[in-house]
């Protein structure tokens, strides 16, 4: 499900400074709990860099992802990648795609990681922000134009999400759009203040959390709820769909503490799925 092209925010052209970037930011992205087991890394050491208790050089990485294998290794100046399938300690299958694409992959299994690991895909956004990658953004609501944003985030999720959920987020948008409408310069500044931080950031971080996940293993895969990824989305859906309606509701009576409320709710549910956000 991811898309491409993606990348490690400020990598540059430098192949040694993008591999060394991605080991560093793949631990702080992968849950502590499996980070040992899931992601090995290799490492060059120059006695310059054992004198001084530096880490050394990353030569290479290697995932063990929900679904694929992925390694990325420096050979000279050039990165060379692969994308394993593997059954049973036997890898069946094997490819080198483009780096753009691997990246994209590697993001994906990270995701499905941290997922599996807290047992909701609502943790899989703060992994995604942890990894600092760039990506070319479907689900993005942008501050300055709201209604547009909300316009073309419906309209990527009908092409990248099951027709269920794209048309709750349809349902979502309208009703975020319409809220937004009733309060902006009229109720308290605290009420457009929480209708724009669910169009911006929270609805987009949960259809990015799934967009992320790859296609197959979010479709069938059973978390520790025994819920699928495709189902937790759509338990994250209502719960937007509740809070959204709610604002609506609340602008329309122009009730501008009960369209906070709902905004707090949704406060703290992001919180709850990642303890060291900061909520504005």
């Amino acid at each position: 499900m991811t898309d491409g092209p993606i990348a490690p925010l400020d990598a540059g052209d430098d192949p040694q400074a993008l591999l060394d970037g991605l080991a560093t930011a793949a631990v702080r992205a992968l849950p502590p709990a499996v980070v040992d087991r899931v992601l090995a890394v290799d490492r060059s050491r120059s006695l310059g860099d054992r004198l001084a208790g530096r880490p050394g050089a990353v030569r290479s990485l290697r995932l063990t992802g929900a679904s694929e294998t992925l390694t990325l290794q420096l050979d000279g100046r050039r990165l060379v990648t692969e994308a394993a399938q593997v059954s049973g300690g036997v890898t069946i299958a094997r490819r080198q795609p483009p780096l753009g694409t691997w990246l994209g992959l590697f993001a994906g299994e990270v995701a499905a990681v941290a997922a599996d690991a807290a047992g909701d895909t609502a943790a899989v956004a703060a992994s995604l922000g942890r990894l600092g990658i760039r990506t070319v953004d479907a689900f993005r609501v942008a501050d300055a134009d709201v209604p547009r944003g909300l316009a073309a985030l419906s309209a990527a999720a009908a092409t990248r999400l099951p027709a269920d959920a794209a048309t709750t987020v349809g349902r979502i948008a309208e009703l975020l759009t319409d809220a937004l409408a009733r309060v902006a310069g009229d109720l308290a500044s605290d009420a457009e203040v929480v209708v724009t931080r669910t169009a911006t950031v929270y609805l987009p971080d949960t259809l990015r959390a799934y967009a992320a996940l790859p296609a197959d293993w979010a479709a069938t895969h059973r978390l520790s709820d025994g819920s699928t990824p495709l189902e937790a989305l759509r338990r994250q859906l209502d719960a937007l769909e509740t809070a959204a309606r709610g604002m609506r509701d609340a602008a329309v009576e122009r009730d501008a503490a009960a369209v906070v409320v709902n905004g707090r709710f949704l406060a703290d549910r992001f919180r709850a799925a990642d303890p060291g956000l900061e909520l504005r």
